[in-house]
């Protein structure tokens, strides 16, 4: 049966990586009731971390596959866009004994030509890709600095480095997530906390399944782009977010890393 909130312990820093990286640590992700987001919140859960998952909708599904392989789960459905829903969250996870590992994963990304943007669909896709790291970051971090320990991952994107087209408000959005974290790292590092992104290319998910990505071909454009000729897949991200996720990577701060099969190589 998965821990109560009341048996997890936390482990001290310094322990060398094991089987179960995150064992004693809660972890928050957001956007986790599809996609790449459900597989952050699955792999964080196997290395042993109580995940609480976010979502607009209720993530039952992340929740019951997490649930099935013995793991432990809390479910939180919530609009990071709005600060009134982010305080919300942070008492929930408060709760169980507050953050150590953030992980922020919801996002929008619309295509479209940068003359067709009206004024109102940037400045969504910037509160809901930017304003909330902001948010969340201000929500979380009193509790991992206090406690010495504490991983902030933001989910950035390849597309800032590629500069591709048809997405002008989602890279700049991500840009300045980019900027966010680099920024965020000095200042929290001294307490014992990192901060990093990681940068996925496009990968095949929930989301970019249903948009039209298909349909303008863009799935086998990028593939052939890459080092590695093939589509990305959201198992291909895991092993990155629970690297930064962990212990191991204590001396790693302010950074982004590229999960792109090679395509930002340049």
């Amino acid at each position: 049966m998965p821990a109560s909130p009341n048996q997890i312990t936390r482990p001290r820093s310094g322990h060398l990586p094991c089987a179960r990286p995150h064992e004693g640590r809660t972890a928050v992700v957001t956007g986790a009731a599809h996609g790449i987001g459900r597989v952050y919140a699955t792999t964080l859960a196997a290395g042993g971390a109580h995940v609480v998952v976010c979502d607009l909708v209720t993530a039952e599904e992340t929740r019951d596959e997490i649930a099935a392989a013995g793991g432990a789960v809390s479910l939180v459905e919530c609009d990071v866009s709005e600060p009134d829903s982010i305080t919300a969250l942070a008492e929930r996870v408060s709760a169980l004994g507050g953050a150590d590992i953030l992980v922020h994963n919801a996002g929008i990304y619309p295509l479209k030509p940068y003359d067709q943007i009206g004024f109102e669909e940037w400045r969504r896709v910037l509160s809901v890709n930017l304003d909330s790291m902001f948010l969340l970051a201000q929500a979380f971090l009193p509790h991992m600095r206090a406690q010495q320990w504490g991983r902030v991952i933001g989910i950035a994107s390849a597309m800032v480095h590629t500069g591709a087209p048809m997405s002008l408000h989602y890279v700049a959005s991500k840009g300045g997530l980019i900027g966010l974290v680099r920024s965020l790292a000095t200042e929290v590092g001294a307490d014992g906390v990192t901060v990093n992104a990681i940068a996925p290319g496009l990968v095949r998910s929930h989301g970019t399944s249903q948009g039209l990505h298909d349909e303008l071909g863009l799935f086998e454009m990028v593939k052939h782009e890459q080092a590695i000729k093939r589509t990305g897949m959201p198992q291909d991200l895991a092993g990155a977010i629970s690297f930064l996720a962990s212990d191991a990577a204590s001396f790693v701060t302010g950074q982004t890393l590229l999960v792109d099969g090679g395509l930002a190589r340049a």
